[in-house]
């Protein structure tokens, strides 16, 4: 995807006056976006995906990833005109003019990223883990959570050089199924054939409609990036190739392993399998222990969760410079200057889901909250058009917009029942801070 850059006023390098540190590189942010949606939804998802679709598992993949860089591009555009912590909030914000609208579009992200941090913690702490160590998932994904708080309050580069370790590490375990499956091919093994082969009496358009909602948990994360703009050196030139780049680069990775996964076992071995992608490497009969592939995986749901909290902190934060939410929220430690008071909030209520939620549910709650967000910025690109900045911004075309609101709505109306209950109770609980928030600031304004 290319597209102009809108000319402005001035031609100078635009970086807004924040009290956090830049200290983020084209560079790391490409990682930081790769390590964030190259996490642990292709490890464990495959099995759902091939559940729906059989061994044509590339398809719904493929599918997804168009629908994601539609929202891309208008999350390139808005983050280079307005580079400030907060993310989508703050486009709400300033395309609706309605704080409320504002509040409930960044509580959708910041409970969606939580929910996905509980999540992510509940992968961590099962299978993968009991392979290596017996620990009890309910005081492993705690004590995990705690991990990735420490390492998110120690600073962002900290937790930048942290993610390229894992990202490296992530990949190189999708690489490693690929390369096993094309030796196994190589050497007369696996079937082909499967890749176009669809479930017994399923509508193949119908099934990749529905598991393109599962595929697009894959390529969540993404908008994560939108949070830490503030951290970013020259937002206007590298955020979209970034950006991009780093969505590319996951679906053709995501698509290799899809189409290795169906050759290297049939639909029903994957969709029974709790650790899908451990099979496929298991059934190559490649010379490598299967402890290391779930010490990989492990490293994969780590950073996912060290990203997705990364995220969370700094929304809570934007929303609360803003006045969304309390202020102590927006409190920074004064060397490392990163928003301790967000962290410890968002790790906690992270701690809480662990104990109430199912994988299963809260994955899918994210997509369902996400949406909701998605839907906003997409609407929001259109609306901000008429305003201008004195900076070079990134502007996309305005068909991408437009396709991403379709994509948005399509994809809501094949959400089941218990989701749209558990994404609204999400939002009543965010409704109830609201109110909590405003009444607060209305008491001290009055004394």
């Amino acid at each position: 995807m290319t597209s102009e850059h809108a000319r402005a006023t001035t031609t100078a390098d635009h970086e807004t006056p924040s009290k956090l540190k830049r200290g983020i590189t084209g560079p790391l942010l490409f990682v930081f976006i790769l390590g964030d949606v190259l996490g642990a939804g292709v490890y464990a998802l495959t099995g759902e995906l091939s559940a729906e679709v059989g061994g044509a598992m590339w398809l719904p993949l493929l599918l997804a990833l168009l629908l994601a860089l539609l929202t891309a591009g208008s999350y390139a555009e808005l983050v280079t005109k307005h580079p400030r912590a907060g993310g989508a909030a703050v486009f709400a914000q300033r395309a609706f003019g309605s704080p409320i609208v504002s509040f409930l579009v960044g509580f959708c992200m910041l409970a969606a990223g939580v929910v996905s941090a509980a999540g992510l913690a509940l992968a961590f702490a099962g299978d993968y883990l009991a392979a290596l160590v017996p620990i009890a998932p309910m005081i492993a994904a705690p004590v995990f959570l705690l991990l990735v708080a420490a390492l998110n309050a120690r600073g962002i580069r900290e937790s930048m050089a942290g993610n390229v370790v894992m990202t490296i590490v992530e990949l190189t375990g999708l690489l490693l199924i690929i390369v096993a499956v094309a030796f196994m091919v190589l050497g007369g093994g696996g079937d082909v054939s499967r890749v176009g082969e669809f479930p017994a009496g399923a509508n193949p358009a119908l099934a990749t409609l529905a598991a393109a909602i599962i595929a697009y948990y894959s390529f969540v994360g993404f908008e994560t990036s939108a949070n830490v703009a503030e951290e970013i050196k020259d937002p206007a030139k590298v955020y979209p190739r970034a950006l991009i780049g780093s969505l590319l680069v996951a679906g053709v990775v995501y698509l290799l392993v899809g189409l290795a996964s169906a050759i290297a076992l049939p639909a029903d071995e994957l969709s029974g399998s709790s650790s899908p992608l451990l099979d496929v490497f298991a059934a190559t009969g490649a010379p490598l222990p299967g402890w290391v592939f779930s010490v990989i995986a492990l490293v994969a749901v780590a950073n996912g969760a060290l990203l997705t909290m990364i995220m969370a902190s700094r929304l809570a934060y934007g929303m609360a410079e803003q006045g969304l939410l309390p202020a102590v929220l927006g409190r920074v430690l004064p060397r490392r200057r990163t928003p301790w008071v967000a962290i410890l909030v968002t790790t906690a209520i992270a701690i809480g889901l662990t104990f109430v939620g199912d994988l299963g549910t809260l994955a899918e709650t994210v997509v369902l909250l996400l949406l909701f967000v998605f839907l906003s910025t997409n609407v929001a690109v259109l609306v901000l058009r008429r305003e201008r900045v004195e900076h070079d911004h990134f502007r996309v075309w305005t068909w991408v917009p437009v396709l991403g609101i379709g994509s948005c709505v399509l994809l809501l109306t094949q959400q089941e029942p218990h989701v749209w209950l558990f994404g609204g109770i999400a939002i009543g609980v965010g409704l109830v801070a609201y109110a909590a928030t405003r009444f607060g600031r209305s008491a001290a304004s009055r004394r």
